[in-house]
């Protein structure tokens, strides 16, 4: 089995406009939602083998703060996942070292939320801080996207921060959700 998780940036500052699109850092309801995330996931998953970002500030810094929960011992800078498009993603997961069995990818839209429909039509768009995660029955990362898809669940930031507890909802293979 693979584990790919697709997460857009959290939300960025537009406060310094001298600054380039990939100098712009996260607002503070980013941090926030990007620490909320983290714990999140490090409650209901296992630690990801790796972690691969933008070299966006604001999707670099959204990779750190949601791995100040997971602890995994690598994230690394990919230019590739930088104004592109989703087959360029798809690109990358494709050639994806086989040792890691549970991948993280921070990235942007619209690439982002185009390749999680393109894995499911369950999910149209990736708000700013949404995770996407989806289990392929596969060992080969060339495999995904052609792979059965196992489970699909998406977790929002609203729905984490207004939800008590809840964040989001799974798919399963049949395609029905589940809280």
């Amino acid at each position: 089995m693979k584990t790919l998780f697709l997460i857009r940036h959290a939300k960025s500052s537009w406060d310094e406009p001298k600054l380039t699109d990939r100098q712009r850092p996260l607002a503070a309801r980013g941090k926030r939602d990007a620490r909320r995330l983290g714990k999140r996931l490090a409650k209901r998953y296992r630690r990801p083998d790796l972690m691969v970002s933008s070299p966006a500030v604001r999707a670099l810094k959204t990779a750190r703060l949601v791995n100040r929960k997971l602890d995994c011992q690598l994230i690394a800078v990919d230019a590739r996942l930088y104004a592109c498009k989703s087959s360029d993603l798809l690109r990358v997961i494709h050639q994806l070292d086989e040792r890691h069995k549970r991948v993280m990818l921070f990235g942007h839209n619209p690439e982002l939320s185009a390749l999680a429909r393109r894995f499911s039509d369950e999910i149209q768009h990736l708000p700013t801080c949404a995770a996407a995660r989806f289990k392929f029955d596969t060992s080969s990362w060339t495999a995904v996207g052609r792979a059965t898809l196992v489970a699909v669940a998406l977790h929002c930031p609203e729905r984490i921060r207004g939800s008590g507890g809840r964040s989001g909802h799974r798919i399963d293979g049949g395609g029905r959700k589940r809280r």
